[in-house]
């Protein structure tokens, strides 16, 4: 029982997500051209999308871990100076990703 509440690689990935957010994709990279800034978000994107859901195939993740994953990417990116709204929508969409990486991985199994 004391494993569902077990965070610490949940904490290691989304510490690491906000740093290769910061890295890649600083949040003074939002003020500048829109489709430079777009295009630059997609690639920062699709590889980090990538990374997130092989995190959530290999990780067996519970209700709590999906919120703690969530809530520390949000906060940790409103601390680093990311919009709020940002913030949140980006979150909100790795603990989307992270709640159907596992099941399409698991339909890709049964289908083999």
């Amino acid at each position: 029982m004391f494993e569902w509440f077990n965070s610490k690689k949940v904490d290691e990935f989304s510490d690491w997500l906000v740093a290769e957010m910061l890295k890649r994709y600083p949040p003074e990279g939002l003020d500048t051209d829109p489709k430079k800034s777009a295009r630059r978000f997609q690639k920062v994107h699709g590889s980090l999308v990538t990374r997130v859901q092989d995190f959530a195939v290999t990780n067996k993740l519970n209700v709590y871990t999906k919120a703690r994953l969530g809530n520390r990417i949000k906060w940790g990116m409103r601390e680093s100076g990311y919009p709020a709204a940002f913030a949140d929508q980006f979150s909100h969409e790795i603990v989307t990703i992270v709640s159907f990486a596992r099941a399409r991985s698991g339909q890709a199994a049964d289908k083999t």
